[in-house]
């Protein structure tokens, strides 16, 4: 028997309870991961002080956990054919949970990025092999409310991250941010070891050195560049140069490698279903969105808004309980309604909500913030569950470990590149605004010389020019945070067409279906 025929004689083989179990124990795997994407963010500066590190080289404990996490993502589906998917995934949570201890006992920057890389290394494949068991664990037609339940730890994990972080980091120490995961992680581990059950080992499937050597080297290539690209002016720098060029050459090698071997890193026909390649395509914008959303609104709510640290995360959590609750609801009407229409609905939603953050302005109100946020959170919550259940809904099962890898894989390699992206164009647009309002700034002006405006803005005195240059670059950054919003909410608009290409449900599609390796 392969591994597909076993896989997908799971949902047979369970009795309810023993599903149930199974579900709360993969959940709290993939809350856990998905937290952790984030909630070291808060505590950075925390984590400088102790360190004595500059903030070039703290911003390596985030660096070194996504480069990590990226390139050990693809080898999943293949390590789960060798080894047998509950296997690895014991290895997996046991390892996270011992590289997060280890994490927060660090007492160097060496130490901790190195442990960094241990939790990446672990914590790849928690979030697809947690999809693959559900997928298998529930029949078909009980997809869409088992992606309903695994989507709720992936989508309002990162954003309760930075909430979770703010208040231990303020309230305990930042080393309870990694200290966290050791009660998660042996509920976790327990649940697993007691009610997964194992698939049947692939010992025959062979393992592409070559096409990992060359994924790996171009997924982190193109990580490092998009991290350090805007510290080191992009393509101004030989650095970033260099990742290009190793990224772009490894990519190519790859995909001919891909095309051409006898035994592939990745088959090729996994991109043969076209809902599945739709589905990546779709993901990796939401990766976009989602993500880069969560990081623009931190500073502008601190640097801009002037709000305090713990009050922006209190009200950046409610779009994880808009989230939340449209998942559960989701999950009930699914096979009932023409998913792609819940996706429209979702789309539309998330760029309404964009369009609303778009005229925020510095003195924008809580209110704003956590209506505008949930609405946004609503939307999402539309989108992810009826993707991730029409992404799988025509793949053959014994893709289905390689799929989810790709899958979880394009949706980080999104959320990387969409903050690269949003940051840069805010850097660069604030400068040009600043430019721009600073040319209509003279004193001869009869609007600047006007009773009401603050006297400390004294054209005579070097500190009322100081003054005025400082408000000048906080509207010059106001301007550029909401041009970031605008552009994500046409980026959504523009992904509307790609729905036509996705296949309607197909609801009687048996849960073994695809050949057997």
């Amino acid at each position: 028997m392969s591994i597909a025929a076993a896989g997908s004689d799971i949902a047979g083989r369970t009795t309810p309870f023993e599903r149930a179990m199974i579900t709360a124990s993969v959940m709290l795997t993939t809350i856990m991961q998905a937290i952790d994407t984030t909630i070291a963010n808060v505590a950075l500066p925390h984590m400088q002080g102790t360190m004595s590190a500059t903030p070039d080289q703290i911003s390596w404990v985030l660096t070194s956990y996504i480069v990590a996490a990226a390139i050990m993502t693809p080898p999943t589906g293949i390590l789960a054919a060798r080894l047998g998917r509950r296997r690895l995934f014991i290895i997996m949570v046991i390892g996270f949970t011992l590289a997060s201890m280890l994490c927060g006992a660090a007492t160097s920057l060496t130490e901790i990025v190195l442990f960094r890389v241990m939790q990446g290394i672990f914590g790849a494949g928690l979030v697809p092999l947690s999809q693959a068991i559900l997928l298998d664990t529930y029949p078909t037609e009980k997809h869409g409310s088992a992606m309903a339940i695994w989507g709720m730890g992936v989508m309002v994990g990162p954003i309760l991250g930075p909430t979770i972080g703010g208040f231990v980091t303020e309230y305990y120490n930042w080393r309870w941010v990694f200290y966290i995961n050791l009660p998660v992680g042996i509920l976790a581990l327990v649940g697993i070891i007691t009610f997964v059950p194992e698939t049947v080992r692939n010992r025959a499937r062979q393992f592409d050195y070559f096409g990992f050597a060359l994924l790996s080297l171009a997924i982190g290539a193109l990580q490092l560049m998009l991290d350090r690209g805007e510290s080191q002016e992009w393509f101004a720098s030989n650095e970033i140069i260099i990742y290009a060029t190793i990224a772009g050459l490894c990519f190519y090698t790859f995909l001919v490698h891909m095309f051409t071997a006898r035994a592939p890193f990745i088959e090729p026909g996994l991109f043969r279903d076209r809902n599945f390649s739709v589905g990546l395509i779709l993901i990796f914008i939401i990766g976009i969105i989602l993500l880069a959303t969560m990081a623009l609104l931190p500073p502008l709510l601190q640097n801009l808004a002037g709000y305090p640290a713990l009050t922006t995360g209190y009200v950046l959590a409610p779009r994880g309980i808009g989230t939340m609750v449209v998942m559960i609801f989701i999950g009930r009407v699914i096979g009932r309604v023409d998913t792609r229409i819940l996706i429209l609905t979702g789309t539309l939603l998330t760029a309404y909500s964009l369009y609303e953050m778009s005229r925020f302005t510095l003195d924008v109100s809580v209110h704003e913030v956590v209506w505008t946020g949930v609405v946004q959170g609503v939307g999402l919550g539309f989108i992810y569950v009826p993707l991730t259940t029409l992404t799988f809904s025509t793949l053959a099962a014994h893709y289905r470990n390689d799929g989810t890898a790709m899958f979880s894989l394009i949706r980080n390699l999104g959320s990387s590149i969409g903050i690269a992206m949003v940051f840069t164009i805010l850097s660069r647009h604030t400068q040009a605004n600043h430019a721009a309002i600073a040319d209509q700034m003279t004193p001869f002006r009869d609007a600047l010389q006007a009773p009401f405006l603050p006297g400390s803005w004294n054209w005579h005195l070097p500190t009322g020019l100081a003054a005025l240059n400082e408000e000048v670059t906080r509207q010059a950054a106001m301007i550029a945070f909401l041009n970031d919003f605008t552009l994500m909410m046409w980026l959504s608009l523009a992904s509307v067409p790609l729905l036509l290409l996705l296949k309607s449900d197909v609801k009687t599609r048996p849960a073994n279906a695809g050949p057997a390796e």
